[in-house]
């Protein structure tokens, strides 16, 4: 989010083909052998076969159950009704919640890997607690969130009950309860109650607007659709730091991007002065679960 500040103009466009990332590791990333491309409208950065080679040592995948760090299991709030569980190693603090776009959460208990797995499974199995959300969900609740004391409230309620239940992991530590709010973190009060999101990338295909905020992976945009005078001095991938002149849609519509779609294209400098990018309604073609398919959970340990 530093890097997207509010009152950012991003200019740029799309070139050549959108390509898989490769495969992670601790120390960086190996190329791609198959030089696979990509979707443009997936969240995806890595080819089918990349991604396999991840999860063949993953605890997101249950394929690294040895991992000696100390994880924290969180309970993290979305919306109204939206509550889920979830962990992430300790030494990470709450970078996954803000990752996440979490509107508030609590720490809930600390302790080994597999306990922390344990405790997850338990509130799934007890309490019918998810351990993740639609991305589409997750926005249509940030346009109408209740005050801050209803978001605690909800939080500790379920806290409470879940440190009640029976079969708690004996070396899973509780954790008292503590609630912290993201809504100035993400500038939540930013985001209009109307909301468009833009589609996938393709080659050539363009977005101009200024940014009002980050949630997440998701950058909401006030953008340049029609007739709009251009971000000034756009001359890169990230534009000046001028007004973008508007009009044509909305009297200056807001819509969401996904930050995501963009990993594995090259970003060059916009040629018009418009965003030549699909809008479309909240929700329309979405459905993707969070991580968008099995295990897909980038740096959640």
């Amino acid at each position: 989010m530093s890097m997207l500040p509010a009152g950012k103009v991003l200019a740029f466009a799309a070139q050549g083909e959108r390509r898989c990332l490769g495969v992670r590791r601790a120390d960086g990333r190996l190329v791609c052998p198959y030089g696979a491309v990509l979707d443009g409208a997936s969240a995806r950065d890595q080819c089918a076969r990349c991604a396999q080679l991840d999860r063949s040592r993953s605890v997101a995948a249950d394929t690294m159950a040895d991992d000696p760090r100390p994880y924290g299991v969180y309970l993290a709030y979305f919306g109204p009704g939206l509550l889920k569980v979830g962990i992430t190693a300790a030494e990470r603090g709450p970078a996954r919640l803000v990752e996440q776009g979490a509107v508030a959460y609590a720490w809930l208990g600390r302790g080994p890997l597999m306990a922390a797995r344990r405790a997850e499974a338990l509130l799934g199995s007890a309490l019918a607690v998810p351990d993740r959300f639609a991305k589409a969900a997750k926005r249509a609740a940030r346009g109408a969130l209740p005050p801050v004391p209803d978001r605690v409230a909800e939080l500790e309620q379920l806290h409470c009950a879940a440190q009640e239940l029976a079969g708690w992991p004996e070396t899973l530590q509780p954790v008292e309860f503590a609630c912290a709010d993201h809504t100035e973190l993400f500038g939540l009060d930013r985001i209009p109650g109307e909301v468009a999101e833009l589609g996938g990338m393709t080659p050539g295909a363009e977005i101009v607007g200024e940014v009002l905020t980050g949630v997440g992976s998701d950058v909401y945009l006030r953008l340049a659709m029609t007739g709009g005078a251009g971000p000034a001095g756009g001359t890169g991938a990230v534009g000046g730091t001028g007004p973008v002149g508007v009009a044509g849609w909305g009297g200056g519509g807001v819509a969401v991007m996904d930050a995501r779609m963009l990993s594995g294209w090259v970003l060059g400098a916009a040629v018009g002065r418009v965003t030549t990018v699909p809008v479309r309604a909240v929700g329309a073609g979405a459905g993707e679960r969070e991580g968008e398919g099995a295990g897909r959970q980038e740096g959640l340990f």
